[in-house]
């Protein structure tokens, strides 16, 4: 049992302790909590659907602790917003006091969920996280987002001519199927949001119809980002890929953006080359984990084209037959796993049994990338049976020059020994931290001036975006450097 002094002195600790707690708290009304965010903003949400999760920090900047004492949403239990304070959720819009330690900070969690509003614009929203400390310090942080309404497609399947409406996205949850002998066209503007593993299967025909100021997008469905300012968009296999069957024909995709898949475009092996599989023009595919496009014993024509940025490479050709004009194709990958080239081509199948490279023409085109050799060619079958016919023709190739003018004529080689070689044929500088690739190009590239004027005055005398080419020193691959540049 304790003596009455033991206990009087515990008292007085205690007491003195209390009085040291409440000194160490500060309840001045100028010590405020600051954010590291003013403004934080969703960019387009898909309404009804919760985002992924924004983060913030909440800074201390006073030698004292400082209770945030309230913290609220103005719109209260109505709003589209959730909160959560260092693990304090804001039910109904208000949260418990929390501590903020002196010289320290503390994690703020946001995400929202738009109501479906059936607009085809986006719906802004707007409200504001109100923080107020003991001392009466108020913090606001403004919170904004657009919803937009989407078309969902579940388990679609196109069975007769079919033409969508560009008003507003179409959210592609499971696989989409064009049945043959149906014909899906897809107008200028419209826009698929692809939910990952979804595919885009083709028995029938695809038709886009994109232009220069609207474009056909097939993208993935994750609008958010995935840390920091890093968004989904921006990171490969985001969703499956393009399917073209082997009775798939008449293809025509034209102002199409293919981007951040798992594969691009993939065209099945058909009964013949006779009859055009697929038809790209002015479009980009771009960001992939697989192969960009790959055709198997096809007829394909590819024009005014971007192709860039395939994992496992970005254009593969087995047997076919194959015409590339004004094309850009570049591999500079940025994520682990990259290992294929710009641009493979054999004839062989994928069995590896013969077949017949009927043709595989490349002109006013570039074939680059980050590696010593970009250009692989396999000639798997000598015999007559599988015949394997190429050739390159005012082209800017990154790959040991070659001396044979039946195969490459007038073409330059894109090495060390040029006053720009590689990534630096292209403005601005590309950018590995935010995954931002241009490939318009710099006045260095040797690809400037160097196509040959009959091959763009006979299929495109306007680039990729419709900038004019000049009649007589255009550029080579799809983008007209700009000389003001």
């Amino acid at each position: 049992m304790r003596s009455l002094p033991h206990l009087l002195l515990l008292a007085l600790a205690l007491c003195l302790a209390s009085c040291f707690d409440d000194e160490d708290y500060s309840t001045s009304a100028t010590d405020f909590l600051v954010s590291d965010a003013d403004t934080v903003r969703f960019d387009t949400v898909i309404s009804g659907e919760p985002t992924s999760t924004a983060t913030f920090r909440l800074f201390n900047p006073a030698k004292k602790y400082v209770r945030l004492a309230e913290a609220y949403l103005e719109g209260g239990a109505s709003s589209p917003f959730h909160v959560n304070i260092d693990g304090a959720v804001l039910g109904d819009g208000t949260a418990q006091a929390v501590e903020v330690a002196g010289r320290d900070s503390l994690s703020v969690f946001l995400m929202a969920n738009l109501p479906d509003l059936d607009q085809d614009e986006p719906q802004f929203v707007r409200d504001r996280l109100v923080l107020v400390t003991e001392g009466g310090a108020r913090t606001v942080i403004v919170l904004e987002a657009s919803g937009q309404s989407v078309v969902k497609m579940r388990a679609e399947r196109i069975s007769t001519d079919t033409r969508l409406d560009a008003a507003r996205p179409y959210q592609v949850v499971d696989s989409l199927v064009v049945d043959a002998g149906a014909t899906l066209t897809l107008p200028a503007g419209t826009r698929l949001w692809m939910h990952p593993g979804t595919t885009l299967v083709v028995h029938g025909t695809l038709v886009a119809e994109g232009t220069a100021e609207h474009p056909v997008t097939l993208r993935g469905d994750r609008l958010g980002n995935m840390f920091n300012a890093q968004p989904y968009d921006r990171i490969p296999a985001q969703w499956g890929g393009v399917v073209f069957a082997s009775e798939s024909t008449g293809n025509t995709l034209q102002h199409t953006d293919i981007h951040s898949a798992t594969f691009g475009l993939r065209v099945l092996p058909g009964s013949d080359t006779a009859t055009e599989r697929l038809r790209l023009e002015n479009s980009v595919v771009h960001n992939v984990s697989d192969l960009c496009l790959e055709a198997e014993g096809s007829r394909i024509f590819v024009g005014n084209t971007q192709i860039t940025n395939g994992g496992a490479g970005c254009v593969s050709l087995r047997g076919g037959d194959a015409t590339f004009v004004h094309c850009t194709i570049g591999r500079f990958y940025a994520f682990a796993g990259g290992y294929g080239s710009a641009l493979t081509f054999t004839n062989a199948d994928a069995e590896g049994r013969a077949l017949p490279l009927v043709r595989a023409d490349f002109l006013n085109t570039i074939v680059t990338g980050y590696s010593t050799d970009e250009v692989m060619a396999e000639r798997a079958y000598a015999d007559e049976e599988a015949v394997f016919n190429f050739r390159f023709d005012h082209c800017l190739l990154d790959t040991d020059p070659v001396d044979d003018e039946t195969v490459a004529a007038a073409c330059l080689w894109d090495n060390t020994k040029a006053a720009v070689w590689r990534e630096d044929n292209f403005t601005p500088a590309f950018d590995y931290a935010t995954l931002t690739f241009t490939f318009g190009l710099a006045a260095e590239s040797q690809a400037v001036g160097t196509a040959d004027p009959s091959v763009t005055a006979a299929y495109y005398p306007l680039d990729r975006l419709g900038a004019p080419r000049p009649a007589a020193a255009p550029d080579m691959g799809c983008y007209q450097h700009a000389a003001s540049e």
